[in-house]
């Protein structure tokens, strides 16, 4: 590390738990964000603040006014403008060293399959459910640690996906790909803007850690936050034995 990285990063490099070689591994990480909207923003705020190495964001939206409630990583004068560009415009106001890839498109299989095999953490940060199982479904092919989070009206969803646990579950065995139901939007439901942010801090917490190697992620349980009344609940889920994505996969 040169020494503006040392002073740059010195708050971690303090941590026992992470120190320099921590540190020099999120240097060397490549995490693909997937969606650059409200869980996106704080993710890659915060991922890139921290020093990952590189960044991939991909995203197929413009900034819209009524984003800037709760997409913090978006300003008014980047209305109209792609959302993954401003992401990388916000990013880069706080680090400049950081490498981002900005890909203005829908995540689909094809493009999964070409990012993953350099990836060292994705983080589902999209609003909806197809996309949520195609990230689900490249992950455990590639072997790609998953952060995964949603958020709607006041209720926040957080899960840790390893597919180099052969005990950890991924997303289908707890939402099973082939359920049908009606997708809700914030754009119809509404969402309380700092459970967003919340949520999406988080994500960026869970990665640094499987990144750094520090601490215990949150790996085979599913989270969930009622911001109403500031009030955690957490599931523990096994790895389903007929799970139409990762059975057999150990």
């Amino acid at each position: 590390m040169t020494d503006d990285q040392l002073l740059r990063y010195s708050r971690h490099i303090l941590l026992d738990e992470i120190g320099i070689e921590g540190q020099e591994r999120i240097l060397a990480a490549h995490a693909v964000i997937v969606g650059a909207g409200g869980l996106g923003s704080p993710a890659a705020l915060y991922l890139g603040a921290a020093g990952v190495g590189r960044i991939t964001v991909i995203d197929d939206d413009t900034v819209d006014l009524t984003n800037l409630q709760r997409q913090i990583a978006h300003t008014s004068e980047r209305v109209g403008s792609p959302k993954v560009e401003s992401i990388r415009a916000a990013v880069h106001a706080i680090n400049p060293e950081v490498r981002i890839t900005a890909l203005r498109q829908r995540a689909d299989a094809q493009l999964l399959d070409r990012l993953l095999p350099t990836a060292t953490i994705v983080l589902d940060c999209c609003d909806n459910y197809r996309t949520r199982h195609l990230v689900n479904a490249a992950c455990v092919r590639h072997r790609t640690p998953l952060v995964a989070a949603a958020a709607l009206r006041f209720d926040g969803q957080l899960m840790v996906i390893d597919p180099n646990d052969a005990q950890a579950p991924c997303y289908a065995c707890v939402f099973p790909p082939e359920a049908s139901f009606e997708e809700e939007q914030c754009s119809t439901m509404g969402v309380f803007a700092p459970l967003v942010g919340t949520m999406g801090s988080l994500q960026a917490a869970e990665a640094l850690k499987l990144i750094s190697g520090c601490g215990q992620p949150a790996t085979g349980r599913l989270m969930m936050f009622d911001s109403r009344r500031m009030d955690w609940s957490s599931m523990q889920i096994a790895r389903m034995a007929h799970c139409p994505v990762c059975a057999g996969d150990s």
